[in-house]
């Protein structure tokens, strides 16, 4: 597995985890990274609310939380290849 002078390796099939990750990301899952990020600090922000909240709105924000996250990595191991 050859790296070139590049911290990452061109054939996203031979990459380790941490390599994907500091591999440079396509324009779109940018933006779905960014989104992702923006929902898990939603859910996390209701939840972490002091206030009484009904069970219902509890429970999505947890869902909403847990989907931003994984969002959120998905989207960081996406590798541009172009580059």
């Amino acid at each position: 597995m050859e790296t070139g002078n590049s911290s990452f390796v061109t054939n996203p099939n031979n990459m380790s985890i941490v390599e994907r990750i500091q591999a440079p990301t396509p324009k779109f899952f940018k933006t779905l990274r960014t989104i992702g990020l923006a929902l898990a600090a939603l859910g996390g922000s209701i939840l972490a609310s002091p206030v009484a909240i009904p069970a219902a709105i509890v429970t999505l924000a947890g869902y909403v939380a847990l989907a931003g996250g994984v969002m959120t990595a998905v989207s960081q191991t996406a590798v541009d290849t172009n580059q």
